[in-house]
């Protein structure tokens, strides 16, 4: 164990008290406490990690994450199958599903500001070539990327919008291909060290940005709408059933700096072990989480 571990393990021990085995404590508890979903987007993926290890290690709550697209997300939190989602893209991008589920549904809040969705190119693809999602249109353009937008899963907003965008602007004759958050992020990967060019849908934040150089194509019809906030939301009824719990969602805010930055720590190490440093870092805006003081 390196000495940073080490000295966030202790850190934790000083402020949450002797570290439990979760699985011990969920092999003991027939039924968790909180039941969070979550998704294989970078953001979502540490934000929910997070939360459940902060929740169980700091809190004393037993936790189980649900890895599923997003549409079973707002239907099991709606139905209470699901008690919080951490992944609430507001006000557009997840505009459909708010309006189906919205009457069912708690909002805790903003987890962090500033998010961004669209489609990005790797820099070497000249500027003067393609700056913006209307110079796709380009029959040589075309031919160079192959005919194809790299998407993520199909339920997900950001694909809902793009495929939106090829109406828009006219890219009838673009596949948008799809797979998965990670899926994308290889497929970027490769096509970056062959030198090949690439358009992916792609959001903020995210480790592709810190990773690859990329700039984000210009949106002048405003498709895929401006910067949002990401929410918590839970579903009725458990504000009044776990009231810590959701005090602490209320409280639950983080940067767009800390969190790249806890991304990039996780594909580094694990996202057990970037929490752990997260938390020797920002104790007192972890204890506010917690706490509320």
């Amino acid at each position: 164990m390196t000495r940073w571990v080490a000295a966030a393990l202790a850190a934790l021990a000083m402020l949450w008290g002797p570290i439990s085995n979760p699985g011990t404590a969920r092999a003991q508890i027939a039924e968790p406490d909180v039941r969070i979903g979550w998704t294989a987007w970078a953001d979502a993926e540490i934000v929910s990690k997070m939360a459940a290890i902060i929740l169980q290690q700091g809190m004393g709550r037993d936790v189980e994450l649900t890895l599923s697209d997003i549409a079973i997300q707002y239907r099991g939190v709606a139905e209470g199958d699901l008690d919080a989602m951490l992944m609430s893209w507001q006000p557009a991008t997840h505009e459909d599903y708010l309006q189906r589920y919205g009457t069912a549904l708690v909002d805790a809040g903003p987890l962090y500001s500033g998010a961004r969705l669209g489609w990005a190119v790797p820099a070497y693809i000249p500027e003067d070539s393609v700056a913006s999602i209307a110079d796709l249109a380009d029959p040589a353009v075309r031919d160079r990327l192959g005919g194809t937008i790299t998407g993520i899963d199909p339920a997900a907003g950001l694909m809902r919008l793009s495929r939106r965008a090829l109406d828009v602007y006219g890219l009838g004759d673009y596949s948008l291909s799809e797979s998965s958050g990670p899926a994308m992020a290889l497929r970027l990967g490769d096509a970056i060290e062959a030198g090949e060019w690439i358009v992916v849908t792609a959001w903020t934040p995210h480790w592709i940005f810190a990773e690859y150089e990329l700039r984000f194509l210009e949106d002048p019809e405003g498709v895929m709408g401006a910067s949002e906030s990401v929410h918590a939301l839970v579903r009725r009824g458990f504000p009044d059933e776990q009231p810590e719990v959701y005090a602490f969602f209320e409280r639950l805010e983080i940067s767009l700096e800390q969190l790249q930055d806890l991304m990039a720590e996780a594909r580094r190490t694990s996202a057990r072990e970037a929490v752990y440093a997260f938390v020797e870092a920002n104790r007192e805006q972890v204890r506010y989480w917690m706490q509320g003081e």
